[in-house]
């Protein structure tokens, strides 16, 4: 089966419309039921919507931060683990376009463009930060091998290729664009989450991995300078809640404008003449539109970042995505609670499942805190303080 290639922005929104409808179908019951979505992937990827951030000098769309981020946003509210399962994709190739050397590039990127995905083995369990990494990068050869294990590895259940965080014999970090087939490599099915049940983050494990020296990309200097990977990594994950919220919105208007429901309290015939639902909806959809209007700004900054990577930039990018991504934890978490609100009950059956936009939206939104970014928010408007340079900010 080919692959189509994206060429515009235009382009990649009006797929990413044509393949949400796709995913729609049927996604409350995979999640339900847990049925990963091997087949929805293969249209997803085939679509060409993979490969819309490959540079243009590389064949492929270069679409802006604003397009990527609603077209991710559009998958997460037609599915919320689809929308999250290339989120670490999207990274690896921002890094790849940080730190790749030419060659690098034009081989790897050739890969997306034909349809291979990339999925991620980063965080470690057991280390003293979330940032410290054990994985050990050892030379041997003309190449390298690979010891450790790895957790929460969204994406790397449905990929070709796993880019692996590790540790060389200098104490440096890199990212080695791992074959999923290699010998050694054992990608383990154990993700229990509550919510995003079907995005597959489960285990990796490399026991004596063979990696090529080709295959090996700087990652440490991506953060030892100012680059954009950090914001791009994050505004990833504010698109997929943002996603979620919609979702979540739609489906409550959707309960409460078609199921009838006893409103005897207030004397009333259908909720629709509740002032007190009027009123819920109302603070919702504000908190939804502000929270896509602040995606769409990130990404403008994000772009002007990408486009003159300097400290200030960056850092201005950063605060942008970091404002987005706290409003839309809020208004995702927000959106599935009003939702069991007005639907009552009924909306707890396990026939509509709508419990899922609270639990995609809870757990998602764990990703890293919250709390912090409120944090490096205050301290760059008030004490003049640029962010942390790292992938969550």
């Amino acid at each position: 089966m080919t692959t189509s290639v994206i060429t515009s922005d235009s382009q990649a929104l009006a797929v990413a419309e044509h393949v949400a409808q796709q995913l729609k179908r049927d996604s409350a019951l995979r999640d339900r039921e847990r049925r990963l979505p091997h087949a929805e992937l293969e249209l997803f990827t085939r679509s060409g919507l993979w490969a819309i951030s490959v540079p243009k000098a590389f064949g492929g769309a270069g679409v802006s931060n604003v397009t990527l981020a609603q077209v991710i946003a559009r998958i997460a509210q037609a599915d919320a683990s689809l929308g999250q399962i290339p989120q670490n994709h999207f990274y690896a190739l921002e890094v790849l376009r940080i730190n790749g050397s030419p060659e690098q590039q034009r081989r790897l990127y050739a890969e997306v463009l034909a349809g291979r995905r990339f999925g991620n083995a980063l965080a470690e369990l057991g280390t003293k930060t979330a940032h410290d990494r054990t994985t050990r990068l050892t030379r041997d050869g003309t190449g390298y091998r690979i010891n450790g294990r790895k957790f929460y590895a969204t994406g790397a259940l449905y990929a070709q290729r796993i880019p692996t965080s590790v540790i060389d014999d200098q104490g440096r970090q890199q990212l080695a664009f791992v074959p999923a087939d290699s010998q050694g490599l054992q990608v383990i099915d154990d993700w229990s989450g509550f919510g995003q049940r079907t995005t597959g983050s489960g285990s990796v494990t490399f026991d004596n991995v063979w990696v090529d020296a080709d295959d090996v990309v700087p990652f440490q200097s991506a953060f030892e300078r100012p680059t954009p990977v950090g914001p791009l990594a994050q505004i990833l994950h504010a698109a997929i809640d943002t996603g979620i919220a919609r979702a979540a919105l739609e489906d409550a208007l959707h309960f409460v404008r078609t199921r009838s429901r006893p409103w005897v309290d207030s004397g009333l015939d259908k909720a629709s003449d509740d002032p007190l639902t009027l009123k819920s909806f109302g603070q919702l959809v504000i908190r939804l539109h502000a929270a896509e209007a602040l995606l769409e700004r990130a990404g403008e900054f994000l772009d002007r970042a990408q486009a003159d990577s300097q400290a200030d930039s960056v850092a201005a990018a950063s605060i942008a995505v970091a404002e987005a991504r706290a409003i839309s934890t809020e208004v995702s978490l927000a959106a599935g609670t009003t939702l069991f609100e007005l639907a009552g009950s009924q909306a707890t059956l396990a026939e509509h499942n709508l419990d899922r936009h609270w639990r995609n939206a809870r757990v998602h939104t764990l990703h890293d805190p919250v709390r912090w970014k409120y944090h490096a928010i205050g301290n760059y408007y008030l004490n003049n303080e640029n962010p942390p340079r790292r992938g969550t900010i």
